[in-house]
């Protein structure tokens, strides 16, 4: 049975190559990106990182792996970027509390982004970023530190859909937690039809890259733009957002080959989600308007074993103004779902 909870204001819980310039976590502590300069980081001493490599579909990965300092063989939570972004723009401020309160996390960058392999650089494919993610799952089960039994699968925007899609397929985990999750792509494309204009734009410009990039005719699209830009993502606010999530220091770029405009619309995670055994958290975000509340609902009415919180926050205020909220009720799932030994 899933269980709904609306969360009022004020509510909070206790708890060149793109690749020169690395995406991991930077040495750099105060801080990597403008959006979280506020934030409470844990002390070093509370945790360690080391840099895991891993094959997905014969390319390499680069991952990150944060261990706390006890207890040993801690539950290990698997993490991954939304829309065109890299392991380093607002993860490692979760994993480091998720870290704090005695959970590994790893944290990693698809196919085609920052430090990972893969040509083009940028190209965002459900498909490869779900075989990514299994892929890093398979590295965690072959890693003696952590605990592979209890491993939980998180994911905000689109890897909230791709979190969910893994554990629909994915019998072994122990538990999800999609944040403002992308779970419905024909939706989304459906909402367009009040532009007609620009969704004829969009569908043009994917097929003009879908078919021509192979000799050197593809086309690309921004991932965040103003609201009367072409970008995949141009609600209000959302580009100023997102850049200030990005790392002062990496060198990414606002691209992506626009054949995302074909397979968005394709990927549809809401269509799995009954499939999905283990407990889940699905947060919606009330003021989102980069993917809004309601499809992340639906998607938790579907879960078996699923807790909805819809909160007063946006698509990236999770990561910022709405942090302690946000993190808080993903430690009280974690606890609850893997606890500590």
């Amino acid at each position: 049975m899933t269980e709904f909870v609306r969360v009022d204001e004020g509510a909070s819980t206790g708890e060149t190559d793109s690749r020169h310039v690395s995406s991991r976590p930077s040495s750099r502590r105060n801080p990597v990106n403008r959006s979280q300069r506020t934030l409470r980081r844990p002390s070093r001493e509370a945790y360690s990182t080391r840099t895991v490599e891993f094959d997905s579909g014969g390319e390499s990965c680069s991952g990150t792996l944060y261990l706390p300092d006890r207890p040993e063989q801690p539950p290990v939570v698997v993490m991954a970027p939304g829309l065109g972004f890299w392991q380093s723009f607002g993860l490692p401020a979760v994993a480091e509390r998720f870290a704090e309160a005695g959970y590994a996390a790893f944290t990693f960058d698809y196919r085609h982004h920052g430090d990972s392999d893969g040509e083009p650089r940028g190209l965002v494919s459900p498909a490869k970023q779900v075989d990514d993610y299994e892929a890093a799952i398979d590295a965690m089960r072959a890693d003696n530190a952590v605990d592979s039994n209890r491993l939980v699968v998180w994911g905000h925007s689109l890897s909230g859909g791709h979190a969910l899609s893994v554990a629909a397929e994915n019998f072994r985990v122990a538990g999800v937690i999609a944040t403002c999750p992308f779970v419905d792509g024909r939706a989304q494309t459906l909402g367009m039809l009040r532009e007609p204009k620009r969704l004829l734009k969009s569908l043009t410009s994917g097929l003009r890259d879908a078919l021509g990039y192979r000799f050197g005719l593809g086309s690309e699209a921004r991932i965040v733009d103003e609201e009367d830009g072409f970008g995949v993502v141009t609600a209000p606010g959302a580009k100023r957002a997102a850049f200030d999530l990005v790392d002062r220091h990496a060198d990414w770029a606002n691209r992506v080959p626009a054949r995302i405009f074909l397979s968005l619309p394709r990927y549809r995670p809401i269509t799995e989600v009954e499939e999905i055994r283990c407990p889940a958290l699905v947060i919606g975000g009330r003021d989102d308007g980069v993917v809004p509340a309601d499809g992340a609902a639906a998607a938790a009415d579907g879960i078996a074993e699923a807790t909805y919180l819809e909160l007063p926050v946006d698509h990236f205020s999770v990561f910022s103004d709405d942090f302690e909220t946000v993190v808080g009720h993903q430690l009280t799932f974690l606890r609850t779902v893997v606890g500590h030994r």
